[in-house]
């Protein structure tokens, strides 16, 4: 597979690392850590990187985790991303690949697909989790994380190396015609790239051995290897070995023999205790009792140290995290406490001041507050006489203004005048009048039950040219009101009636009346003029509407010019 190469000094690094399955061993595997693209203000990044190029996993892991609590301070998404990617890659060389699939899993939220700078980091960051899945031998989901970091990748190199592992996955997963699909197409473009191309053909070789057993594969095997021994490519040769072993092994022990001894001899030299493991087994498997034994014996020491060192670095990684977050609380905690004492002194010296200047601030302030409070009294009682005259206004406009208007109306319209009628009405605004005077409550006559007096209200305004169609007054619905409702809503229904007397030149007007369990909506409509804007906001309609606000409802108006006019009201009624 191709090395997704990001800094020479970490490919230099990365090769003391293998895959601990002795048939999988591709240096282009493993996901590298990525230095910074510009300057960034954090210095325990930047130590970060120095512990990496020295080799040094612990610290890097450290301070990478040190500095992602900056990055997440700072609102840096794309660089808190970079330090848990780095941080499950130096999880993934110590074996603790739990704990590197868990790492890699925090950083997605950190990433957007919809973001361009993004996308690199994003497919580096799901090869990481295809890395994690793969060494835990679940390549079903390693197969899904590698082709989601196909699909993020822009970069050829990259995108390579992803194919690489996917291919990987895909023959570990005995997918092998997948497998062989993938390897056919990259195998066409690297014939310039020796070390390359003896990869591929490897691999390629293998799959067709495992579709074929009878393929001829030692030939290709052999040209593999001799290709990696010229370019002395050491881990490509440890793998070679490992597949020519594997060849031999069931028909050819003495030669699988051979060359598993090589196996071990190169495991070695590339420091790779996994592919060590591996060849110890085969040479147990292969060599004679005695020899059998002496290899048993290096064996067991090895996969005891392996699994200790894995168990450690995973405690060990769990304990700087621990630090991490305790040195977090505790510094929080020194600077509470360090505000909690400077809020103290601060506390005391503004104490110290206020005493100082108490005196003078409270006989200035005496002063401007008798001043302020002679003037508010004033202005108090401006405002008692204003509201008050204003609330005479009001009245006199809906007890005798339009009280007079409705009698004028019926005066107007009807041949058969009752007189006894107009003069108890005329009668009744006298008395209200007079009531108005002395600032007593106008109420209203109780020798009519509400609904008929809604009705006669309507239907006063009737002519022999207008129609009042009334429906929904039912007087069991204006029963369940509060009396103060009442005669609100009385004086809302006899000012829109006026104003249509005054301007609609309705000839139709309908009101409807809905009634829920503790709303009422009031339907009003006629086919007159419509009203301008200036006649929706004039005072008699301004006076209706604070009506209506102050029953908590609301009016809306609905005209348009020579189309009538539609108003709807609602408001509660419990």
């Amino acid at each position: 597979m191709k090395k997704s190469i990001l800094s020479k000094k970490i490919a230099t690094l990365l090769k003391r690392f293998s895959l601990y399955l002795y048939f999988v061993i591709f240096i282009s595997c493993r996901e590298e850590p990525f230095h910074k693209e510009m300057l960034i203000d954090n210095p325990a990044y930047d130590k970060a990187f120095e512990y990496v190029d020295s080799g040094q996993g612990d610290s890097s892991f450290y301070y990478f985790n040190a500095a992602k609590q900056v990055f997440i301070e700072q609102g840096d998404s794309v660089s808190v991303a970079k330090c848990l990617i780095n941080m499950s890659i130096t999880q993934q060389e110590q074996g603790d690949y739990y704990g590197a699939q868990e790492t890699a899993l925090q950083a997605v939220p950190f990433l957007n697909q919809n973001k361009a700078e993004h996308l690199t980091f994003l497919s580096m960051n799901f090869n990481a989790l295809g890395l994690a899945s793969y060494y835990l031998k679940d390549y079903p989901r390693s197969i899904f994380f590698y082709e989601q970091a196909i699909k993020y990748s822009g970069d050829p190199q990259n995108t390579l190396v992803y194919r690489n592992n996917l291919a990987v996955s895909l023959l570990d997963c005995k997918k092998y015609r997948e497998a062989q699909k993938i390897y056919t197409k990259i195998i066409k473009g690297i014939h310039k790239n020796p070390a390359e191309y003896a990869r591929v053909l490897a691999n390629l070789t293998r799959i067709k051995w495992k579709l074929d057993p009878t393929y001829p594969a030692i030939h290709e095997f052999l040209i593999s290897l001799k290709i990696r021994e010229k370019e002395k490519d050491f881990w490509g040769q440890n793998a070679s070995l490992g597949y020519i072993t594997d060849y031999y092994e069931n028909h050819k022990p003495d030669s699988a023999l051979a060359f598993a001894k090589r196996w071990y001899q190169v495991a070695k030299k590339i420091a790779s205790p996994n592919d060590q493991i591996f060849a110890l087994k085969k040479l147990i498997k292969l060599s004679p009792s005695d020899s059998s034994k002496y290899y048993f014996s290096i064996y067991s020491t090895l996969n005891d140290s392996i699994q200790k060192t894995r168990l450690a670095a995973k405690n060990q990684f769990a304990m700087i995290r621990y630090e991490v977050e305790k040195n977090k609380a505790d510094n929080l905690s020194l600077q509470k406490d360090n505000a909690d004492k400077a809020y103290n002194i601060g506390r005391q010296r503004m104490y110290t001041a206020g005493i100082s200047i108490f005196s003078a601030v409270v006989i200035i302030g005496g002063i401007f507050w008798y001043k302020r409070r002679k003037e508010r009294l004033q202005l108090e009682a401006q405002n008692r006489i204003k509201e008050n005259q204003l609330n005479i206004s009001r009245k006199i406009h809906d007890v005798v203004a339009n009280g007079l208007y409705r009698v004028m109306t019926e005066i107007e319209n009807r041949e058969n005048i009752d007189r006894d009628g107009i003069i108890d009405r005329l009668e009744m605004m006298y008395e209200k009048s007079r009531d108005i005077s002395y600032e007593t409550e106008v109420t209203k006559p109780e020798q009519q039950d509400d609904h008929s007096q809604i009705a006669e209200l309507l239907k006063s305004f009737v002519t022999e040219n207008r129609k009042v169609i009334i429906a929904g007054n039912d007087a069991e619905q204006w029963a369940r009101i509060h009396v103060d409702i009442k005669e609100q809503i009385t004086c809302i229904l006899q000012e829109l009636m006026v104003n249509m007397r005054k301007h609609s030149q309705a000839t139709n007007v309908i009101i409807r009346f809905d009634w829920d369990v503790d709303l009422l909506r009031i339907y009003y409509s006629d086919n007159g003029i419509g009203m301008s804007d200036s006649q929706v906001k004039g005072n008699g309609l301004t006076s209706t509407g604070n009506r209506i606000f102050n029953l908590n409802g609301k009016i809306t108006f609905v005209t348009q010019a020579e189309e009538g006019l539609k108003i709807e009201i609602s408001m509660p009624i419990l």
